[in-house]
């Protein structure tokens, strides 16, 4: 709509009403740091907050970007929006009253402000006349299931403003239209009626149902949810998206939890209705649940903008549906649990109980207990991962690593990555410590493989020096043992138990990724199989596997066929290389691990990090002096 010129008492009015931290919380995740806040820049891209924002100055400004302002010119570069649009919506939200500088035009854009008042107006009254409903003789059902399967107090049923919709299909179409004089248009705009497909006239929306209404962060009716008492489908049936309620921006009973998340410095999501208003009725007032979506951005900054600590807990049921909706609701926060701007928890109550359920045998105590010592959502995945699988099977093993790599690829702090990489070594090692090197290792050349190889301005040097060489160096030292070994097992089978033995012996496995999945699909082909090339080809093509950067070991030119003639030799040259790499690499880890672990704090750690480190260089100087062959001596 044209928006006509606004007064400035208008303007000053939301200056004052709009606070700087409540609007930019919507779109940035906030923390306190002194009397400031802190976070990432929407501005510009930044790894480490350089974004200040000011409650006291009603000001924000980035040290990065120098972007700065106040929240009109906030929501004015966010959105690339009009000055008067912005105020406009402002003023809705903070329910300022809009004066214009042209009387005339005042009228008009009065009538299209109120319509959301209006709104707001047939959605409380319909608030009303379910809660009567509810005392009727055709309510008792509803009453009695409230009251005895869902053992509410008479407090709480009031504190939610639960109720009834009768049975008839144009009950509350009556009472809004007919007797209170809302007008028809209205009423369904606010999701309430439908119009019949047929005949004409309109149907009520929610026809023999408990009705509990769904309110804003104010506390207003916004819409509804009601729960059918028969065996009408769906079981839950919420109102449509509206002028004023959007499922994806919205979170039953924020209202009466705001307060709570501030006290308890957490705020917990559950899945349904009553799994919020059952620890809100045991005294746990930092509960909302979801409205059956994923937790959206604008949801989960909903929260957040409650909690100093920004701690986030979700619990949603125990079994299957709901370890898939837990995995579902994360939706799009994961990028910042990642980032540690959320610390984002998950909570399965013990024998796939629901809150609801759960506090029906458990005191407050109990449950507030489980949210306590409720894991991160990193702890909550690696343990989902490693449920039900046993990793002295091969299959199990390998599916749980590839599952960690990827994880583990995600993590964007340091100092939490090399945390996690040590937990998952010590999951993958099954006890034996002695093993928890090797998998730290493995780890690491899985996550970052590239590391291993030359850049690609390296290899852009190489092959303007082609002509001065005749042996390509593009690939790394472990590259080509690795190769050179997987190429010996490929076409000398006599050597095959030999490489396997060796392998075992020293603990070894293949880092590179590609080296590291034809070694598995080598594995779940049968040993003795005679065309093992062909086989492992057709695999690579059923599983869509990029087959160029090792269809190079299925063949044989003269110069590799050269290179495997003294297959002993080339079979302990290799191998004693993938181990000193690896051996170096593990080593500085250990080291770099070991200089930034307090002893005084973690004693334990430290000394298993020194341990490791010192194991690490008795190994490296005991393969320097068997003075073994190397690669390139022998090529």
């Amino acid at each position: 709509m044209l928006i006509p010129r606004l007064h400035p008492d208008t303007i000053e009015e939301v200056k004052l009403r709009a606070d700087i931290v409540d609007v930019v919380s919507e779109y940035v995740v906030l923390r306190k740091r002194g009397k400031d806040f802190v976070g990432l820049c929407p501005f510009h891209d930044e790894k480490s907050p350089s974004f200040t924002v000011s409650q006291n100055k009603q000001m924000y400004f980035c040290f990065g970007c120098q972007a700065g302002g106040n929240a009109i010119k906030f929501l004015m570069d966010l959105g690339k929006r009009q000055f008067a649009e912005v105020v406009l919506d402002l003023a809705r939200r903070y329910q300022v009253p809009v004066q214009t500088l042209e009387p005339e035009q005042r009228q008009e854009l009065q009538r299209q402000l109120s319509l959301r008042e209006q709104l707001y107006g047939v959605l409380a009254a319909t608030a009303q006349f379910y809660q009567h409903a509810l005392r009727q003789s055709p309510g008792q059902t509803a009453l009695e299931y409230l009251r005895s399967d869902r053992q509410l107090r008479e407090e709480t049923i009031q504190q939610f403003g639960l109720g009834y919709a009768p049975t008839g299909w144009e009950t509350l179409y009556h009472y809004l239209v007919e007797d209170k004089h809302y007008p028809v248009q209205l009423v369904e705009k606010a999701g309430l009626i439908k119009p019949r497909k047929e005949g004409g006239g309109y149907y009520d929306v929610f026809r023999d149902r408990l009705m509990i209404p769904i309110r804003d962060v104010q506390g207003r009716v916004i819409a509804f949810g009601g729960r059918t008492l028969s065996d009408e489908q769906p079981k839950y049936l919420n109102s449509p998206e509206t002028e004023l309620f959007s499922k994806g921006k919205t979170l039953f009973a924020l209202d009466q939890a705001k307060g709570g998340i501030a006290k308890f410095d957490q705020a917990v999501v559950v899945e349904g209705y009553f799994d919020a208003i059952a620890p809100h009725a045991a005294g746990i007032t930092n509960v909302v649940a979801s409205l059956g979506t994923a937790l959206s951005l604008e949801q989960v900054r909903l929260i957040l903008r409650y909690t100093e600590s920004k701690q986030l807990v979700i619990n949603f049921d125990a079994d299957k549906a709901g370890t898939n909706a837990a995995e579902r609701a994360i939706g799009e926060i994961a990028e910042l649990a990642y980032k540690g701007e959320v610390q984002l928890k998950i909570l399965n109550l013990p024998d796939g109980k629901d809150a609801d359920e759960y506090l029906r045998s458990h005191t407050p105590e109990d449950y507030q207990q489980l949210l306590t010592n409720a894991p991160l959502w990193i702890d909550w995945q690696i343990q989902q991962m490693i449920c039900d699988r046993d990793l002295r099977q091969a299959t199990d093993f390998q599916q749980v690593t590839q599952q960690m790599v990827k994880l583990l690829k995600n993590i964007a702090n340091k100092d939490t990555l090399n945390y996690y990489i040590s937990y998952c070594a010590e999951i993958l090692s099954l006890g034996d410590t002695r093993l928890i090197p090797l998998r730290v290792e493995n780890l690491l050349t899985q996550i970052a493989p590239a590391s291993l190889q030359p850049s690609k301005i390296a290899v852009r040097k190489q092959q303007q020096k082609a002509k001065l060489s005749l042996v390509p160096t593009e690939r790394s030292l472990l590259e080509l043992a690795e190769a050179l070994l997987l190429r010996i097992y490929l076409h000398c089978p006599e050597q095959r138990q030999a490489i396997i033995n060796e392998l075992e012996t020293r603990n070894l496995e293949f880092s590179l990724s590609h080296h590291r999945f034809l070694w598995q699909q080598i594995f779940q082909l049968k040993m003795e199989q005679v065309d093992l090339i062909s086989n492992l080809q057709d695999r690579y093509l059923e599983s869509a596997e990029e087959l160029g950067v090792i269809s190079h070991l299925f063949h044989l030119s003269e110069k590799t066929h050269k290179d495997i003639l003294r297959t002993n030799q080339v079979v302990q040259a290799a191998i004693a290389c993938m181990e000193k790499v690896m051996r170096e690499n593990r080593s500085r880890y250990f080291l770099e691990l070991w200089k930034q672990t307090d002893q005084e704090a973690d004693s334990e750690r430290w000394q298993l990090y020194y341990q490791a480190f010192y194991a690490e260089k008795m190994r490296l100087q005991e393969l320097d002096r068997q003075r073994q062959f190397s690669i390139t001596d022998l090529l």
